[in-house]
């Protein structure tokens, strides 16, 4: 006698409706780049279908053009130009501040963030930048990994890194 199976998630459908609602997510999902049904697609049963990271710069047009063009983000544009990018699978970690860091954004104070981009081999990335006139800080070391920044058009910086850690996307 077999086991009973056993859901693939809390979160999965039961019946028809939460299935179509589920369908409709992985349909948008799709539409945007994403395959398959990832983990973090899976929290509040599907409501949850990405993050979207606001940039403040003093250049925007040339911030864009420099992630369209020196590091390849595929974009959509939503009218006079302004891009939005697709991004690669994110996570996200919470980090102790002795000060107030946060953005006024539609009335409210929301938390301040950093961005580091990640990838799996710092040296070759950074000197692929390089041939593209991008010139990055020098390598940190740190026990979570190797990082620099890239300094973007308008003068502001981004963090990349290639990290020691365990990932929340690649998660076993």
């Amino acid at each position: 006698m077999r086991p009973a199976r056993e859901p693939a998630s809390r979160q999965e459908a039961t019946g028809p409706e939460e299935r179509h609602v589920q369908l409709l997510i992985l349909k948008a999902l799709r539409s945007i780049g994403q395959t398959g049904r990832p983990a973090a697609c899976r929290i509040l049963g599907l409501m949850i279908i990405g993050s979207h990271i606001l940039f403040y710069s003093k250049d925007p047009e040339a911030d864009r053009a420099f992630f369209r063009d020196a590091l390849g983000f595929p974009s959509v544009d939503v009218g006079e130009g302004w891009l939005i990018f697709a991004m690669p699978p994110a996570e996200a970690a919470f980090h102790p501040t002795e000060h107030v860091f946060t953005q006024q954004h539609a009335g409210q104070a929301l938390l301040g963030a950093v961005l580091y981009l990640m990838c799996d081999d710092l040296e070759t990335f950074t000197a692929a930048l390089k041939k593209k006139n991008v010139h990055c800080t020098d390598f940190q070391q740190a026990r979570w990994g190797t990082s620099t920044t890239i300094p973007l058009p308008s003068g502001g910086s981004i963090g990349l890194y290639q990290p020691r850690h365990a990932t929340a996307f690649n998660r076993k």
